[in-house]
């Protein structure tokens, strides 16, 4: 279907009850042309409801991005519920380190931006856990969230918020979906700020000169559709760490998108700021 939008934030649930707030919050339209997943939209914003479990976050992500993300800047979040020993019910938690629990592989977001809110790690298991012997918070999609929101932007642009939602003393069997509702309305304000960062991302590439470079590198190099968004991805990436500096592009020995992709990932690691 085409796209009639140009959006800015992309949420990811796994359930309808998780959804709900954000749905009237933002005034957001349920897409029926849209079939494997339930989408809504608004001008700015897309959330799916991907349904539970890795594989579930994974096809929801990949569709929705597959149809609708463009070159344009965008934040893409995974907000959701989660368990954790002894953390408080309700309370909201930006994730710093992300392990599935299967392959033992850890990811680490780069939080560039300064953000208000309290921070974890999150371990994601592929079934419920009940025992709580976790010193990390436990769900069950924020590695497939994050492992296949890599592919589309950058990590500064990746964020996994979660609300406990239950604990040791209120186990996961205890869990209510209007009580989801109620936790998820109550941190929309968390949401709303990360709205506001990507509208000021979005003005920033508006008017950087980068953009241009993006547009000539693409038309003079041969890139694949997986390479042109790793050269997207790794622009952006320049952007936030030099604050739109522009970047001087020497082409000599550049003669392939792959070398291209190389020399700019050089150009990265040589900067410096600081978290």
């Amino acid at each position: 279907m085409p796209n009639q939008y140009t959006h800015i934030l992309y949420i990811y649930v796994a359930l309808p009850c998780e959804a709900k707030p954000l749905v009237e919050r933002f005034k957001l339209k349920k897409q029926l042309a849209v079939k494997p997943f339930a989408v809504y939209l608004s001008k700015d914003i897309c959330l799916t409801v991907t349904g539970l479990g890795k594989s579930a976050m994974a096809a929801g992500v990949a569709y929705t991005q597959g149809l609708f993300s463009s070159v344009n800047p965008a934040i893409l979040i995974n907000l959701g519920v989660a368990g954790h020993r002894d953390f408080e019910l309700g309370t909201l938690y930006l994730m710093t380190k992300i392990t599935d629990a299967d392959s033992q592989r850890s990811y680490y977001p780069s939080l560039v931006f300064s953000l208000p809110y309290l921070t974890a790690s999150i371990q994601t298991v592929s079934k419920p856990v009940v025992d709580y012997d976790s010193i990390a918070l436990c769900d069950m999609e924020a590695s497939a969230f994050y492992e296949t929101a890599i592919r589309f932007v950058s990590s500064e642009f990746i964020f996994c918020l979660k609300v406990i939602s239950d604990n040791q003393t209120s186990t996961v069997e205890n869990i209510k979906p209007k009580q989801v509702v109620a936790w998820i309305e109550k941190h929309l304000e968390a949401v709303e700020y990360l709205l506001k960062l990507a509208f000021k991302q979005t003005e920033f590439s508006k008017k950087n000169c980068n953009l241009v470079l993006f547009a000539q590198l693409k038309d003079q190099y041969h890139f694949t559709m997986n390479e042109r968004e790793q050269l997207k991805s790794l622009i952006d990436k320049w952007n936030v760490l030099t604050n739109h500096q522009h970047l001087e592009c020497d082409q000599t020995g550049l003669t392939t998108a792959k070398s291209v992709i190389q020399w700019l990932d050089v150009k990265i690691s040589q900067v410096e700021y600081l978290l």
